[in-house]
């Protein structure tokens, strides 16, 4: 892999507690007496992020994990956790803002972010940290690969939620940093690929 985009790249570990920031940031902001249009595009942020978390881990993270460890019922678990989210996020999805359920649905989801978040962060991660230690920025590196393929058939979707949910100074300057963001990864990206 391109040695500047590992230097680039955050670590897993470091990426996969920034993800659970965000989401519970996002989560902060939603109040069931928001309007029906913010709730839907901050629901639909957080659903989107977490789908594309599970997703980098499913495929990059965890399998380092069980290669690393002696036992696999700490990965299997956080799996089945996945999947309990997935089964949440796709009862939202077919669900209106103005539902009954849709508060309580989406508190749901949360409780069991917060849950599955804590568990990493205090049993999973420190055990990565200590099993995989330099393979950690390369596996970061792999995962904010996977990010950029992930997200960009999305990107319109992303910068419709954030319209919807942020103050425009606020937009202008999140939104003009993940394009340079992008643009800066990809031409490394491309960079990397010449070289190889």
């Amino acid at each position: 892999m391109n040695p500047l985009m590992r230097k680039l790249s955050p670590s897993a570990t470091h990426m996969i507690r920034t993800d659970h920031s965000h989401v519970l940031s996002v989560f902060h902001q939603y109040e069931t007496d928001t309007s029906p249009q913010t709730k839907k595009a901050l629901v639909n942020s957080a659903c989107l992020s977490l789908e594309i978390h599970a997703q980098l881990e499913e495929e990059i993270f965890y399998p380092a994990m069980r290669q690393a460890m002696a036992e696999s019922a700490t990965v299997d678990k956080s799996v089945s956790e996945h999947e309990e989210m997935r089964r949440l996020i796709t009862q939202l999805r077919g669900m209106e803002p103005t539902d009954p359920q849709y508060d309580e649905t989406f508190m749901s989801l949360m409780r069991d972010v917060l849950h599955h978040a804590a568990e990493e962060e205090t049993i999973m991660l420190p055990k990565a940290e200590r099993l995989l230690g330099n393979r950690l920025a390369e596996l970061g590196a792999e995962m904010m690969k996977r990010r950029l393929e992930l997200s960009a058939p999305h990107a319109g979707e992303i910068a419709m939620n954030g319209v919807r949910t942020m103050q425009t100074g606020t937009l202008v300057m999140t939104t003009g940093a993940a394009v340079a963001g992008a643009y800066l990864l990809k031409k490394v990206f491309e960079r990397g690929h010449h070289h190889a």
